[in-house]
């Protein structure tokens, strides 16, 4: 896991890099393409069926998962790397939320002072208050909530299906809504948009070589990190192994500040703490998945 999360920290740093010659929803459809052939690999060299025994469900899933990772990468271009990390990761947060107020499930005094020390965390990190918070900087937030309904929905709805031919109906949702958008933004009169909001509305770039071999280099990076996640659950107590999914708000922010300079203040280095201590505490205290790395798929890629 800590591999994985090293490989995920350093790939994640370049969403931007690449943001300056594409948009968010060609890069999407790039990634998908180019990384669909490697996850069928994975299948033929036995590590999960490609195809879902339930294709409705697991699309449904992917929805949400997908809309997740739109609004992680998306926020990438405009906040520095290790907010947007830690904005995502309330997921575990918002799982419990959503069983306690949705599904009626009792926890004890340990994961509810959890969540309110991770609430705690997201405002240290968010900062509504202060004078450079703009709303989009809710976006990873959000994704972190659409992570969330995914990770519900891979236990409701895709029980058995394998790992891998979950993580194809993810690429495969990411294609198809990277190519609704590109549609919907020039018949929208969308404009292109200039430094925020560029890497949001930018059409399609027909000009790809720039960053085509950066392009392959976050598709194999992202397929071998998943790997590298599948491989962990396999081998050790999935409540164990979630825990160092956290080392992914050390690793990020690390690369970020080798590779482009980044650094955060100490408020929300200190929200970064508050959440990653939260999170540990509900996958220690909380329910082991029920199949290995499936809920656990989505940051990754």
């Amino acid at each position: 896991m800590l591999g994985a999360m090293l490989v995920i920290g350093f790939i994640d740093n370049f969403v931007a890099t690449a943001g300056e010659t594409i948009g968010l929803w060609q890069f999407q459809i790039l990634r998908a393409v180019l990384a669909m052939p490697l996850v069928f690999g994975l299948s033929l060299f036995g590590m999960g069926v490609f195809w879902p025994q339930s294709p409705g469900r697991v699309l449904a899933r992917s929805f949400f998962v997908a809309m997740a990772i739109l609004l992680y990468f998306g926020s990438l271009s405009f906040m520095p790397i290790a907010q947007a990390v830690a904005g995502f990761f309330v997921s575990p947060i918002c799982v419990l939320l959503i069983n306690v107020f949705v599904m009626r499930l009792r926890v004890g005094i340990w994961r509810s002072g959890a969540v309110a020390v991770g609430f705690l965390g997201i405002l240290l990190v968010v900062q509504p208050g202060g004078a450079d918070f703009t709303p989009w900087m809710l976006m990873p937030v959000a994704g972190g909530m659409f992570n969330a309904v995914g990770m519900i929905a891979t236990r409701s709805w895709c029980e058995g299906e394998s790992a891998v031919s979950l993580l194809a109906g993810f690429l495969f949702m990411q294609l198809i809504l990277g190519g609704v958008m590109l549609a919907v933004l020039p018949l929208a009169g969308i404009p292109a948009g200039e430094g925020v909001t560029a890497f949001l509305t930018r059409g399609w770039v027909w000009d790809m070589a720039p960053v085509l071999p950066l392009m392959a280099m976050l598709s194999v990076g992202a397929v071998a990190g998943v790997g590298l996640v599948f491989r962990a659950y396999q081998l050790e107590e999935p409540s164990f192994v979630a825990v160092f999914e956290y080392s992914l708000m050390l690793f990020a922010p690390l690369f970020a500040w080798i590779l482009f300079g980044q650094t955060i203040g100490w408020l929300q280095a200190l929200g970064i703490l508050l959440i990653t201590g939260a999170g540990a505490v509900i996958a220690l205290r909380g329910e082991a998945p029920a199949t290995a790395g499936q809920e656990h798929d989505a940051p990754v890629v």
